[in-house]
């Protein structure tokens, strides 16, 4: 199952770092971008995560919520937070559901070896929870320039 763009995005609670919960729902009247990544601590997920945490006010002044997800457990996620002084909440996704919902578990490769990974990706909702648009096997150089010019351009209608 895939998400359309214009769909109201189904709500999900899932533990998220500083002892939290995030409850999809709770977010309406904010834009929010989920971006997936697939794990916590390696070069490529942190280059990503500073780029976000490095245009946080950009994306606050275009009243837009940031919010990573993973499958890693809540203690890497929060460790990986408090070393990367991330600025925005991280979710531990290690049932798959938050994964599921936006259809990002997908089959890859490491050194010939196929496994089920988290497809990097990075999702737009709208402030009344639809979804405004998508990015799919991402690459994270210029990624979240992209993607904060995409919410600037939703908030300005």
């Amino acid at each position: 199952m895939s998400l359309e763009i214009g769909a109201v995005v189904p709500d999900f609670t899932t533990p998220a770092t500083d002892d939290t919960e995030i409850t999809l729902s709770q977010l309406r009247g904010k834009q929010v971008v989920i971006y997936f990544y697939p794990k916590a601590s390696t070069p490529g997920c942190t280059t990503e995560g500073g780029d976000f945490r490095d245009r946080k006010a950009q994306f606050d002044a275009a009243n837009t919520v940031i919010i990573g997800v993973s499958r890693d457990g809540i203690r890497a996620q929060q460790n990986f937070k408090n070393k990367q002084e991330f600025n925005f909440a991280l979710l531990s996704d290690k049932d798959e559901t938050v994964c599921n919902l936006f259809d990002v578990i997908k089959l890859k490769k490491l050194y010939g070896k196929e496994y089920m990974g988290i497809e990097r990706s990075t999702f737009l909702i709208d402030s009344e929870g639809k979804l405004a648009q998508e990015w799919r096997k991402v690459k994270v150089k210029d990624h979240a320039q992209e993607v904060l010019e995409a919410a600037q351009s939703l908030h300005q209608g």
